[in-house]
């Protein structure tokens, strides 16, 4: 303990952090020393202003990834090499990244978190309500020069060393002979964790990404066997199953990502689905995706209830505070993440299609320009974040809450733009001349059965959240 009290009468976080990850015995003793800590930090200490409610789930996600990265070096999730490159590249890159603010002094404002690029529409699989439209015949995708250029202007303009690969399946796109290897080779100072369907994970993609070490695969599935193939297809849970045996072989750390619809939430909500892909099979973390009708065949009746949403929400909340598991939902995670995360804004992200469309969120089928052309023509990433549609979007996360301290913010339990308070991006769509990126999304806009549907599903969903909000958040 001499030790560890003098790792933090030094404050030196990359001390703690390396003897932390090296000996088992430090670990032990190191857990409950950090978990002190961090509730006097985040909670007893905050000086954000947040309540005591949002500070305390931060402070209990921050005690899930400590207990999820231990499970996964008692386990042997991580190579030594693994090791040495996320301490390199995800510790001291992103986490303890002082760039971030220097923008923030010199801008007035804190940049973007994070890039979410899908390259490729193109996909071996062909998934019932894939919000990409994605399949095996689609062609369209990204130039290996226009992903590069991304990635190094909003190192450049925000100070960003994370990015977020999504599809399509990243593992298909190949412009010129250069993929997904190669980005992360041309860019090792970068984090990258890549939505992929696992299927194409073999032995020898596996070695090359403990090679890389700066890259981490979320796998997508919807439960167990019966759930997986019956929206991606006969045999695929299998293949995910095997390729969680080459990451584990290999020493890479891997998630799981799940979408969740009206028929298999039950099945995700439950205990048995946790401890398979969390302790048996050994995944770190875990996003949680609930369905949105967005790119193929968008149905409404294929989302959650409201009623099966907060029961999601409270599932959650138990497996971060009680199980001790890295679980986020993009949804239901918005008191951690201070609300929605949209269009850019401080801490938040955006999202770039395989055409280049500049958009607020994986979610919203909107562009507010393309990469390409503003590129093309000298310009660059700001241009994006200074259109109308993510300014207007920007505003009501302030107004809703982003801006405001204890006891004054919106229900971040119903966080979303899109799902949540549909008339608001509608209007922000509208008044910004944003275009669609697809047919859907342009049929979208024009049902107005659609608008009344989603709308009042967040009517609904709010109805629910907002007591839970004000007693438990806020009280």
């Amino acid at each position: 303990m001499s030790v560890l009290r003098r790792f933090y009468e030094r404050e030196s976080f990359c001390d703690l952090f390396r003897a932390f990850v090296m000996n088992r015995r430090v670990r032990a003793a190191a857990v409950p020393f950090i978990e002190k800590l961090l509730y006097k930090k985040v909670v007893e200490e905050d000086t954000i202003g947040r309540s005591p409610g949002i500070q305390r789930d931060k402070y209990y996600m921050m005690v899930a990834i400590l207990h999820s990265v231990d499970r996964g070096l008692r386990r042997g999730a991580f190579s030594k090499h693994v090791v040495n490159r996320l301490f390199k590249v995800f510790v001291e890159n992103v986490l303890l990244n002082e760039s971030p603010r220097r923008v923030k002094e010199k801008t007035g404002r804190w940049p973007p978190f994070f890039v979410t690029i899908s390259p490729t529409q193109r996909c071996n699989l062909n998934c019932q309500g894939c919000y990409a439209a994605s399949r095996p015949g689609a062609v369209a995708q990204l130039e290996y020069d226009v992903v590069a250029e991304v990635l190094s202007q909003k190192r450049r303009l925000w100070g960003s060393f994370f990015t977020v690969i999504s599809g399509g399946e990243p593992f298909l796109w190949n412009d010129g002979g250069k993929g997904i290897f190669d980005l992360a080779a041309d860019f090792p100072d970068e984090f990258f964790i890549l939505f992929t369907n696992g299927t194409l994970i073999g032995a020898d993609v596996a070695r090359r990404l403990e090679e890389l070490g700066n890259i981490t695969p979320a796998i997508s599935l919807e439960g167990f066997a019966a759930e997986t193939d019956r929206r991606r297809g006969r045999g695929v849970f299998d293949k995910i199953l095997a390729a969680f045996e080459e990451l584990r072989g290999a020493g890479v750390p891997f998630g799981i990502s799940v979408t969740v619809i009206r028929d298999n939430a039950e099945v995700v909500m439950g205990r048995e689905f946790s401890d398979f892909f969390f302790r048996e099979q050994g995944a770190i973390y875990g996003w949680i995706f609930q369905y949105m009708p967005i790119g193929r065949a968008p149905a409404l009746e294929l989302m959650v209830t409201p009623e099966q949403r907060l029961r999601m929400y409270r599932r959650l909340v138990e497996m971060i505070r009680d199980e001790r598991l890295l679980a986020v939902d993009f949804w239901n995670s918005g008191p951690v993440t201070n609300g929605c995360m949209a269009a850019g804004r401080p801490f938040g992200y955006l999202h770039i299609d395989w055409h280049g469309n500049a958009t607020p969120c994986v979610f919203v089928p909107y562009t507010a320009g393309n990469v390409r052309d503003i590129f093309a023509r000298g310009g660059d990433l700001n241009e994006v974040l200074e259109s109308g549609l993510f300014a207007d979007i920007r505003r009501w996360q302030n107004e809703y809450g982003y801006d405001h301290g204890c006891g004054r913010s919106g229900d971040w339990i119903a966080p979303c733009v899109n799902r949540d308070h549909y008339r608001v991006l509608r209007e922000a769509i509208e008044l910004s001349g944003a275009k669609p990126i697809d047919d859907s999304a342009a049929a979208a806009l024009a049902d107005e059965e659609y608008a009344r549907g989603l709308a009042a599903y967040g009517d609904d969903f709010r109805t629910l959240a907002d007591d839970v909000w004000e007693r438990e958040y806020l009280s």
